[in-house]
């Protein structure tokens, strides 16, 4: 049995709210912020439009096709899948 490579992984991986984290909108701060045990982190600009896309039944390419129908100018395909990546990273998304 070979080990899949990280690309592989990458296009499998249906990311969604680790348990314990909370996706809210803040009207009070007009952002949306990640509710986490005893901290809060808001995010920037589209963040929370990704996270909302993250469901457990979308694999990233799918949050990523998603975003640049809504999105055609910007850079999803770049972008998207690292911002996921660093969410997987700090424990936020699993």
């Amino acid at each position: 049995m070979t080990a899949a490579s990280p690309a592989s992984l990458a296009r499998s991986w249906r990311p969604v709210l680790a348990r314990g984290v909370v996706l809210r909108r803040d009207p009070v701060r007009d952002a949306d912020l990640l509710l986490l045990p005893e901290r809060v982190v808001v995010l920037d600009g589209s963040g929370g439009a990704v996270v909302r896309l993250c469901d457990g039944v979308r694999d990233v390419a799918a949050v990523v096709a998603e975003l640049a129908v809504r999105h055609p100018a910007a850079p999803v395909a770049a972008e998207v899948p690292e911002f996921l990546h660093r969410l997987r990273k700090e424990g936020w998304l699993k």
